[in-house]
């Protein structure tokens, strides 16, 4: 493992002898990858998934997402169909011939043709397992169902050859048929499905912030990783002659989290526009911003938020709630995330799956449900839902910018925004995102 002080390579016994330090420049090595169970983490791997995250130092960003960036890249690599393809053939043949010699003194001689049937069977399901692993990343799972639709090709080709030429056998014949068609649908069903299956983290969120805590208490403080939002109840004094003005865009994120990241990128700046959580962060700034947003009638209102139970009901907050905009024609364009956006989306987004989400998913306001389809409704009461913090800084700022960009065209009919329900003040939704 190279040292990121000095960038000597340093060996397992080179580290053991000298207490976990670098032989060259005595700087300690935050982890021992041989000691650390089925994560394996090194300082080299910890120190570029930071400087991704950061977009080389150039961006902020949160601590989670750094998690969900680590989790990513420690998630087994897709998997090579040639080598997956050379493995099958190689234990095709010599575990047809081991186990069915072992067996041939109970099954006879049609032992190899029920060992090798076996086999097939075997590999048809730990490819279909695959496809809906959560533990695997959408790259493996995707080169699986690919798998299973060539093997079932394979199956059906060899298989049937082999059933009528070689052993002239209709119920073999039948058998390898099944099991080609079976692993052709298999393959072909799960490819349209491997970007909606849920994933599981490979490590926790306390083992992470260990993690953390210790790289930092070795190297410092990152530079880029932003605090906890702070809550501030406090007001801050504006000058008047900022306040006498008003912005012509608003950005209202369901988490102050999210609010504080784009306003640490400086995001408000490049577009003119104010950035505010729906919890009220910053709470400094709060009301006096909310004051100078009212005095324009052109105002335009950006939701940005989780695809949750919580996150698709901001939009609804925003239009009845007196502290934000009920009674006004302010024109409200939802970013996203929306479950319509996922189910459409075939990049395979991180989706999570938890039992206190179908349960929110359930007692959804009767106005929520209505903006939504059956097939989105179906999909957050099974309990899905994908978290803004997912995405890298640098991807939301693109998202959000793109969305801005879509909405100066609402007086033209553009056909990535559809006007949703029908009351004072209007609500738009991007089609996609990202």
């Amino acid at each position: 493992m190279k040292c990121i002080k000095c960038g000597t390579d340093n060996k397992l016994k080179n580290r053991t002898d000298n207490q976990g330090r670098c032989i060259e420049c005595q700087h300690p090595f935050v982890f021992e990858p041989t000691s650390m169970g089925t994560v394996k983490i090194t300082d080299p791997f910890f120190a570029k998934a930071i400087a991704d995250s950061s977009a080389n130092n150039t961006l902020f960003f949160t601590s989670k997402q750094l998690f969900y960036l680590l989790d990513s890249r420690l998630k087994k690599k897709p998997f090579n169909i040639i080598s997956l393809g050379c493995g099958y053939l190689f234990l095709n043949v010599w575990a047809t011939l081991l186990f069915g010699s072992f067996l041939s003194f109970i099954f006879g001689s049609n032992s190899l043709i029920i060992v090798n049937l076996i086999y097939q069977s075997w590999v048809i399901f730990y490819l279909f397992n695959n496809t809906n692993s959560s533990k695997l990343n959408n790259a493996s799972r995707q080169v699986s169902a690919k798998a299973l639709q060539r093997l079932g090709i394979f199956i059906l080709i060899i298989g049937i050859l082999v059933s009528l030429f070689v052993f002239n056998s209709f119920p073999l014949f039948a058998i390898v048929v099944f099991l080609g068609m079976l692993s052709v649908y298999l393959g072909t069903r799960q490819l349209g499905r491997i970007g909606l299956v849920a994933q599981e983290f490979l490590f926790s969120q306390s083992e992470f912030q260990d993690w953390l805590n210790r790289w930092e208490q070795i190297n410092g403080s990152i530079l880029k990783i932003l605090p906890s939002p702070r809550q501030q109840i406090a007001p801050v004094a504006i000058n008047s002659d900022v306040t006498a003005y008003s912005f012509d865009r608003l950005v209202v994120c369901d988490s102050a989290a999210i609010a504080q990241l784009l306003i640490a990128n400086n995001f408000h700046f490049e577009n003119n526009c104010a950035i505010l959580s729906i919890t009220g962060y910053p709470e400094s700034i709060f009301n006096t911003t909310m004051q100078m947003l009212r005095r324009n009638p052109e105002l335009k209102v950006y939701a940005l938020h989780d695809c949750s139970p919580q996150g698709v009901g901001l939009v609804h907050q925003l239009r009845t709630s007196p502290n934000w905009f009920r009674d006004s024609n302010v024109a409200i364009i939802d970013v996203g995330l929306l479950p319509r956006q996922i189910i459409a989306t075939k990049r395979g987004m991180f989706i999570q799956s938890s039992n206190d989400s179908a349960q929110k998913a359930k007692k959804l306001a009767g106005e929520i449900r209505q903006s939504l389809s059956d097939e989105e409704l179906a999909w957050l009461e099974s309990g899905n839902f994908v978290e803004l913090e997912s995405f890298s800084p640098q991807k939301l700022i693109q998202i959000l910018n793109r969305g801005i960009i879509n909405s100066w065209t609402l007086d033209n009919d553009d056909s990535s925004l559809i006007l949703v329900g029908d009351s004072g003040n209007s609500m738009y939704v991007v089609e996609s995102f990202g």
